[in-house]
């Protein structure tokens, strides 16, 4: 699903044919081409790069794996074939490149700052993903050394405030849940105060999501919780309003999960080059 999906990607960006190439390069024309960052990073879309330049007839050498700490200009690809073929798949590849890379990177680092503050904590991404690309934003996430969270609606139960607001109350609602769904389905419910904390953890959830709570505060609601045996046997997750400025006063706070939006809907691409060059004719 994930090839058939790239070479939507690829047929979109060159429509009824690349005009500039057609102009200008002989169909005979070879050339080889060089991958890298014009900055460190981590890399992420290697193999779909790889796909979509052999979709194209190119012969892909891989110089480094997805998931590899690399540096500035150091070579990622080869990359050789028709002239043609290097310059239609460039901008497809350079753009999905870029953008997966740049999420892993952001997420190794925070899950290093986080992990350096609280080594039990993990960091995840949320549902915030790009239109058509969240396979390919959440593997990114899982390359950076995070957690996917959700890929999908059917991946686990979420009770948000707007399901809360169509039910009775926290404990109505997983009950509902854990009636309806399979025992092998985590539930997990969101709470805006320590009230809410208490019910939901005495109504069964899983998993327990502080929603835009600040740090302070969700150290105090967990200090209460050990207090009163709720702690153990579930995870608490933050979400909302973390960004990566703020998300190690969150590793500070206690929880095991901090889930962050900003990691895929918000992450800066990185700086990627494809440098050509013509093959002589023998």
């Amino acid at each position: 699903m994930v090839e058939e999906r790239l070479r939507g990607f690829l047929k979109d960006d060159i429509g009824w044919g690349d005009i500039t190439s057609e102009a200008l390069i002989a169909d005979d024309q070879n050339a080889k081409g060089r991958l890298y960052f014009r900055e460190d990073g981590v890399a992420a879309g290697l193999d779909e790069v790889a796909t979509i330049f052999r979709s194209l007839g190119c012969t892909v050498n891989a110089v480094v794996e997805d998931g590899s700490s690399v540096s500035k200009n150091q070579t990622l690809m080869e990359i050789s074939g028709p002239a043609k073929a290097l310059l239609a798949g460039e901008r497809t590849a350079l753009n999905i490149l870029g953008r997966m890379a740049g999420i892993a990177t952001i997420v190794s680092k925070k899950s290093a700052e986080v992990s350096k503050v609280n080594p039990s904590t993990k960091v995840a991404a949320t549902r915030k993903t790009l239109p058509g690309f969240g396979e390919l934003d959440k593997k990114a996430v899982a390359l950076g050394g995070g957690d996917t969270h959700r890929f999908r609606l059917d991946d686990c139960v979420l009770i948000k405030d707007n399901h809360l607001a169509l039910l009775p109350s926290i404990t109505a609602a997983v009950k509902a849940a854990r009636d309806a769904v399979s025992f092998t389905k985590k539930i997990e419910i969101e709470i805006e105060s320590l009230e809410g904390a208490v019910e939901a953890a005495e109504a069964g959830a899983d998993i327990i999501m502080f929603d835009n709570m600040p740090p302070g505060e969700i150290r105090r609601c967990l200090e209460r919780l050990s207090e009163l045996g709720l702690r153990e046997g579930r995870v608490y997750e933050a979400s909302g309003g973390i960004t990566p400025e703020n998300v190690g006063e969150y590793a500070a706070s206690g929880v095991d999960i901090i889930s962050m939006g900003s990691l895929t809907h918000s992450a800066r691409a990185l700086d990627v080059k494809l440098e050509i060059e013509m093959v002589k004719k023998e």
